[in-house]
């Protein structure tokens, strides 16, 4: 089993789409008139899936993080890069942070145009490219 992607009701399928190709994800297709709305498929470039759907469907009314959804995570090469490339898009990430300590990974955070809340992770060198057991030890 594995988890194929995730799906997030947007206000603005436009507005949320700029955002995410700004982050640097692909428009991998759209499909329209579902039973959920407009979906617009999302994937990084380093992904070999699609990762995000954005589920518009206006009928249902304004979209965001009180739909249930506390944050989507996001693994970068450098948090530094990223932040200063966000910046000069447009999109103002927080202060890169160190949850874990000095030797602990990178972190950032950034909201999306309805709220939805994204880490940035930068792992320190040497560390699986995910959570694994040994991150709880």
């Amino acid at each position: 089993m594995r988890t194929l992607h995730v799906g997030l009701r947007v206000s603005e399928p436009e507005r949320s789409l700029a955002f995410y190709t700004a982050v640097g994800y692909r428009l991998v297709g759209t499909v329209e008139g579902t039973a959920h709305g407009s979906l617009t498929m999302l994937q990084l470039p380093g992904d070999d899936f699609v990762t995000i759907e954005l589920v518009h469907d206006p009928a249902r009314g304004a979209a965001g993080p009180g739909d249930g959804l506390n944050h989507l995570v996001i693994q970068v090469e450098s948090v530094a890069e990223t932040h200063a490339d966000l910046a000069a898009r447009g999109i103002e990430p927080g202060p890169i942070e160190r949850p874990g300590g000095p030797a602990g990974p990178q972190t950032c955070w950034i909201s999306d145009p309805d709220g939805y809340r994204i880490e940035l992770v930068q792992w320190p060198d040497g560390h699986p490219d995910g959570l694994t057991r040994a991150d709880f030890r």
